[in-house]
């Protein structure tokens, strides 16, 4: 089932409209002709009565085969169910439903784009305002704190109760991308969610550790060499540093390892945007920009081919680290 464009363009603008859209796909059911074949099994699904997130998971998986895939990083080691997940390489190529998260466009998805392009329906759940709308159904809400926060809505507008695991999941969610609580998009929503979510037992302090502060020396190491190149430009209250295979083979450690890199670097008190910028094993760079809020690095990535957030964007080069470096400069504001 496809939403109409006047559907579509709703979600940018109203957050309550994710609830209205979802009890009224439920409604439709058979009774709308537009439904397809997929759609309707899938409301089916939802349909089959009071079910747990991983009974619901287990179901869907019974019936349309593998539907999900992530990438492994050892900062998510301990979130239940990643026992359950597809290796890219065995996803269906043409799956019957596919749903992406956080994912503002097609060419995110790496080796999964064929996949997504070739499946019979495409829900994307996001909450980056520069999100492509790539799917059949978009679930887009640029005012959410968390693509987590559209999952726990649709949980609660459908009726389906939650359990530990999926609390927990949602709980790392919701943290990661408010920055702890410490983003302007922490709202007193937010910490209702967060409220509801830790009286399943969320093991908060547990989760802190591994999603944020728990590295391996092997990564510590690399930090040092990272930070000792780390670059300041005053002028642009601009701090910048990078990552390159040659650092991650003497040190043993991977890409994924590298994630909180900028949350150490953008510390700096005289920087207003901070970059890191990370070799892939291809030759070509992948970008993180944040910004204290009176820079909107969105823009800057979108310019790239990227995007995200004012706080938080990114985009992937094939340019060498000084080329991207020097025109990011260029496009920040020379300082006061």
């Amino acid at each position: 089932m496809r939403l109409s464009s006047e559907d579509s363009a709703q979600w940018s603008h109203r957050p309550e409209i994710l609830d209205v859209a979802a009890m009224k796909w439920q409604r439709r059911g058979m009774a709308e002709s537009g439904v397809n074949a997929t759609a309707a099994a899938l409301l089916g699904l939802l349909h089959d009565g009071p079910m747990t997130g991983g009974q619901l998971m287990a179901a869907a998986e019974k019936r349309l085969g593998a539907y999900w895939s992530m990438t492994r990083s050892q900062v998510y080691r301990e979130l239940p169910g990643l026992d359950r997940l597809t290796p890219p390489h065995e996803f269906p190529g043409e799956p019957a439903v596919m749903v992406t998260f956080d994912c503002g466009s097609l060419g995110r998805l790496g080796d999964l784009e064929p996949s997504a392009k070739s499946a019979g329906e495409l829900i994307v759940i996001d909450h980056h305002i520069s999100n492509d709308h790539y799917g059949s159904i978009n679930v887009v809400d640029p005012n959410a704190a968390a693509s987590g926060s559209l999952v726990y809505r649709l949980v609660r507008t459908l009726g389906l109760p939650l359990n530990r695991d999926a609390a927990v999941c949602l709980y790392a969610a919701l943290v990661c991308d408010t920055g702890r609580f410490q983003y302007d998009t922490t709202t007193p929503a937010v910490f209702s969610m967060a409220r509801e979510l830790v009286q399943h037992d969320v093991p908060v302090s547990r989760l802190s550790r591994t999603l944020f502060e728990e590295h391996r020396f092997a990564y510590l190491k690399l930090l040092g060499d990272a930070l000792g190149r780390a670059h300041l430009v005053p002028d642009r209250r601009f701090v910048w540093t990078a990552v390159t295979q040659d650092d991650l083979a003497k040190h043993q450690v991977t890409i994924e390892e590298v994630e909180g890199l900028i949350d150490i670097l953008r510390r700096t008190a005289e920087a207003e945007v901070t970059c890191v910028i990370k070799e892939e094993a291809d030759g070509t760079v992948r970008v993180s920009l944040r910004s204290l809020g009176d820079v909107d690095v969105r823009s800057i990535a979108e310019t790239e081919g990227g995007g995200g957030h004012r706080f938080a964007a990114g985009f992937t080069s094939d340019d060498g680290v000084d080329e991207v470096v020097a025109r990011i400069e260029r496009k920040l504001p020379v300082a006061r």
